[in-house]
C-alpha cells in the first residue's frame, strides 16, 4: 500500500458521507430557513471558523496573481453561482430527477480533463466505469424521472445541468493552477464571496422574518458551515492534489446511495429493490474506474 493511502481513502469516504448526509440536513433545514439566508448563514460561519482556524495556525494567505484568480473563479463558479441555480433549479425539479442531472458532473470532468491535464486522458475503462455507475443512479431515482414538457422545468433541469458544467471546468482549473494552495486558503475567499452573495440574495428576494431560528435552523446551519463546508471542502481540496480529479468528480455518484439510505434511518423513507439494484451498480462502476484513476500518480503527504 502506498504512503498515505490509508489517510487518502479515509478522506475520501468522509467527503461521501458528509455531502450524502448534507441533502437531508438541507431538507431539516429549510423547514425552519429560507434558501438564500440558510446558504449564506452556512458560508458565513464556515469564514469565521476557517479564518479563525488559519490566524492560530499562523496560516498566510496567498495572494498571488494565479491565487486571487483561482480565489475569484472558485467564489463565483464553484460554489455562488453553481449553488444558486441548483437550489434555484429544484424549486422545479425534483430531488430525482435533479440527482440525475447533477450526476452528468464525472462525464463533463473527464472531458475538460482530458483537454486540459496531460495525466487524465479519459479510455474506455474510465468511460465504461462512468457509464454503468450513471445508469445505477437513472435506475435509482427512475420513479421520479417522469417528463413532463413545462417551460419552468425545463429550465430548471437546464440549471442545473450548467451547474454540473460549470464546477467541471473550475475543479479542473484548480486542480492545475491551485497546487502551491493551501486547502484553508482555497476556502477562506470562495466561501467569504459565496456567504455575502447569497446573504445579498436573500436580502433582495426573501423575507428576513420567514426564518426560524429553532434548534433544527441553527443546527443545520452548524453542520452544514462545520462539516458540509469546512470539513468536506478542506478535505477535498486535500485530496485533489493526490488523487485525479475524475476520481473526485465519483463523488456524485455515491452521495445519492448514501442519501438514500440516511432518509431511509432517520426519515423512514422506503429502501427498495431497485434502489438496491442501482446501488450495485453504481459501485460496479467505481469498481471498474478505480483501476485507472485511482492513485493515478504517487501518493504524497
Amino acid at each position: 500500500m502506498k504512503k498515505g493511502t490509508p489517510l487518502v481513502i479515509l478522506g475520501y469516504l468522509a467527503i461521501c458521507l458528509i455531502w450524502g448526509s448534507t441533502w437531508l440536513v438541507i431538507k431539516v433545514g429549510m423547514e425552519s430557513l429560507t434558501v438564500f439566508y440558510s446558504a449564506g448563514f452556512r458560508f458565513v460561519l464556515a469564514s469565521i471558523l476557517i479564518y479563525g482556524i488559519m490566524k492560530i495556525k499562523k496560516m498566510s494567505l496567498d495572494l498571488s496573481p494565479v491565487a486571487t484568480r483561482i480565489y475569484l473563479y472558485a467564489g463565483f463558479f464553484s460554489f455562488l453561482v453553481p449553488f444558486g441555480l441548483v437550489y434555484w433549479g429544484e424549486q422545479y425539479v425534483n430531488s430525482g430527477m435533479a440527482s440525475v442531472l447533477f450526476a452528468v458532473y464525472p462525464f463533463c470532468v473527464a472531458i475538460v480533463a482530458h483537454f486540459r491535464l496531460s495525466d487524465e486522458i479519459l479510455n474506455k475503462t474510465k468511460l465504461t466505469g462512468m457509464i454503468i455507475g450513471f445508469g445505477g443512479i437513472i435506475v435509482i431515482f427512475s420513479d421520479s424521472l417522469a417528463i413532463k414538457f413545462d417551460l419552468m422545468e425545463t429550465l430548471g433541469t437546464a440549471a442545473i445541468l450548467l451547474s454540473a458544467i460549470i464546477q467541471s471546468f473550475i475543479v479542473v482549473m484548480i486542480k492545475k493552477d491551485g497546487k502551491q494552495l493551501n486547502p484553508f486558503s482555497m476556502n477562506l475567499v470562495p466561501m467569504a464571496i459565496s456567504a455575502v452573495g447569497f446573504i445579498l440574495l436573500g436580502i433582495f428576494f426573501e423575507d428576513f422574518s420567514a426564518n426560524k431560528f429553532d434548534m433544527a435552523g441553527v443546527g443545520s446551519v452548524v453542520y452544514l458551515g462545520v462539516f458540509g463546508s469546512i470539513v468536506a471542502f478542506t478535505s477535498y481540496y486535500w485530496l485533489l492534489k493526490r488523487v485525479s480529479v475524475l476520481m473526485m468528480s465519483l463523488v456524485a455518484f455515491i452521495t445519492p446511495i448514501l442519501a438514500l439510505v440516511l432518509g431511509w434511518v432517520f426519515y423512514n423513507e422506503s429502501l427498495t429493490t431497485t434502489h438496491l439494484l442501482g446501488s450495485v451498480l453504481v459501485l460496479t462502476g467505481l469498481f471498474i474506474s478505480q483501476f485507472e484513476i485511482f492513485f493515478n500518480k504517487k501518493t504524497t503527504n
